[in-house]
């Protein structure tokens, strides 16, 4: 079984479906403007390959970048600068500064990257470095679009020639293994030779890589410290293959492959063990040893050393299940929490042999599963999984409601603290609706994406739901200064609305709906019809937009008085606001 091609233009539904999982969301005229294109046009547009890079995070008390010449006495303290990174972030997920031609492509980088963080966790509490933090999430970024493969320049003096780096999820898996933030949260720089510290390397193979298998169909461990696809013989060689690594608070050892900062080798090499490392049966029995050729003295080096991390990825994900676990991951991600044994045997593997026949890049697998059947309509054996499958993400919800309305941030080269403050505010509301950017709870992440078998349901509780509806409200309302990203309902429909569309009452209700809620196909106040919102909801809508409260003997007809002359604006916008709230506080816009 191979992912369906979908065929013919997306419509309405599918690109703002498409939109929403892949780019946060995005505006009413991006939605039409996709309607029209074919998903393999759409995708194409996404994966735009001339898009710029970020500008460096500015800390306001001196009006410069930090992460990259680094830090003195003058600088704002550490865990402000941590902060402006993660608001610089936010502003990023929100293409600020970018053109409307680039818009959807950049955010659907930062997307990637978002993909990246979950899956290769860091904890900004201990990390406790700004400037940690903000390499990894450029590593990130350096992989997002990995179908087009980097030339890496040689070096003429030494008579190093130039050389392709092949870039891929693989790829970035090794770069993982000695990137600094990495380093410090998983006691990488630890781990040496006679005193190893396995962290690292058991979450490598626990989360990172090959996994566990699906949950719920694991057979029996055949014997202690056997986890099915490795073993803890397994976790314990891998171990020895990564001692001897320090992280490098300089920051000036960078990789040549992405010119970024990585970890060093601790000692000159010394604390590396530098033996045979022999694998169970479950990874074949292979083993990894220095290569020789590297170690012109017999002793271990850099060189030598980042062979051997090579030597240990390759390994692992020569193992088929490895290809497995990560598409079930971005199976997770794009497109439905539940997979069963249906899922696993055709989709999930449908992924991993697109993953593996493109040597494991990311950007490919992607544009597969993207233009595919599949992405839209999930898989056969699940009822529920498809549009409106996935409980959005305190970020999907706070940046999603900002890029679907248009807001933009105060403009970050004129007005730097307007910014951090439009962002700081941003970064609060997803604090308070469950998801501490940057801080999970567990090491293995955020549980919305992988604790089976509640996973995104996770999002949801009495508070969380509760804080999700005062953000919809504080930003519908004038209770929230206009700095702050306030929308004005009456603009909003007057500006993406067609007049006559706007003028109809209930046709007003159905097109909302149509841009906002994942389920609105079709829709009509024929209760005879059948809907993909029933009519009460649909109602529910109205009764809030024209009766609350009732101020008309013939709400509907004073409605369009109202709209097509232009009187009682004020009256207008208390009804646009009205509905706008009861649509976006429904549970149905809490989905995607």
């Amino acid at each position: 079984m191979a992912l369906t091609p979908l065929s013919g233009t997306l419509g309405k539904k599918r690109a703002a479906h498409l939109l929403r999982r892949a780019c946060f969301g995005a505006t009413l005229t991006q939605v039409d403007e996709f309607a029209s294109l074919t998903a393999q046009e759409a995708i194409g547009r996404l994966f735009m390959t001339d898009i710029p890079e970020p500008p460096l995070p500015v800390d306001p008390l001196t009006g410069q970048e930090w992460v990259v010449s680094g830090t003195t006495d003058a600088n704002s303290e550490g865990f402000e600068l941590e902060q402006y990174f993660l608001r610089w972030h936010i502003g990023q997920m929100l293409s600020a500064g970018i053109s409307n031609e680039q818009s959807l492509a950049y955010a659907f980088r930062e997307r990637l990257v978002v993909f990246m963080h979950t899956h290769f966790t860091t904890k900004k509490s201990v990390v406790n470095s700004s400037r940690a933090l903000y390499f990894q999430n450029a590593l990130f970024r350096f992989y997002a679009f990995d179908k087009e493969d980097r030339l890496v320049p040689g070096d003429p003096e030494l008579v190093i020639p130039d050389r392709i780096l092949v870039k891929s999820f693989k790829g970035l898996t090794k770069k993982i293994c000695l990137d600094n933030a990495m380093l410090v949260f998983l006691d990488g720089r630890l781990n040496v030779k006679g005193s190893p510290n396995e962290n690292y390397a058991r979450e490598l193979m626990e989360l990172y890589s090959i996994g566990r298998g699906l949950e719920g169909t694991l057979p029996e461990a055949e014997f202690q410290g056997d986890y099915i696809n490795y073993t803890e013989e397994d976790v314990q060689q891998a171990a020895r293959v990564l001692s001897g690594f320090n992280t490098d608070d300089s920051f000036l050892s960078v990789d040549v492959d992405t010119n970024l900062p990585r970890g060093v080798i601790k000692g000159g090499g010394g604390s590396h063990d530098n033996g045979i490392k022999t694998f169970s049966t479950r990874m074949g029995g292979a083993t990894i040893q220095p290569d020789i050729t590297l170690q012109p003295n017999g002793q271990p080096n850099e060189e030598s050393m980042i062979d051997e991390v090579d030597q240990l990825i390759e390994m692992i994900y020569a193992q088929p299940e490895t290809a497995r676990n990560i598409a079930r991951k971005i199976y997770r991600f794009f497109i439905y929490h539940e997979i069963n044994a249906g899922i696993q045997s055709g989709v999930i593997q449908d992924i991993a042999d697109v993953f593996t026949a493109n040597d494991f890049k990311l950007q490919p697998t992607l544009e597969t599963l993207l233009t595919s059947r599949e992405f839209y309509e999930a898989g056969d054996g699940v009822d529920d999984d498809s549009f409106g499958g996935i409980i959005k993400s305190p970020l999907d919800m706070v940046v999603g409601f900002m890029r679907s309305f248009g807001v933009q941030a105060p403009d970050y080269t004129t007005d730097l603290e307007g910014f951090y403050s439009f962002t700081g505010s941003l970064l609060g509301s997803v604090d308070v609706q469950g998801m501490d950017y940057y801080e999970p709870f567990e090491v293995a992440g955020y549980s919305a994406y992988h604790q089976f078998p509640l996973f995104n349901r996770a999002w949801i509780t009495t508070n969380y739901l509760t804080n999700r509806y005062n953000f919809i409200r504080q930003h519908l309302t004038m209770e929230t200064p206009m700095e702050l990203g306030e929308v004005n309902a009456l603009e909003f429909v007057q500006t993406h609305i067609p007049n006559a569309t706007a003028a109809n009452a209930r046709a007003l209700v159905i097109a909302l709906a149509g841009y906002f809620l994942p389920m609105s196909e079709n829709l009509t106040f024929d209760a005879n019809a059948t809907n993909e919102i029933t009519v009460e909801r649909l109602n529910f809508f109205m009764n809030a937009f024209l009766f609350s409260p009732q101020i008309d003997p013939d709400p509907e007809a004073s409605w369009t008085f109202r709209w097509q002359n232009g009187v009682d604006t004020e009256v207008i916008s208390n009804q646009l606001t009205n509905l706008l709230n009861a649509m976006l506080q429904s549970p149905e816009y809490q989905l995607m």
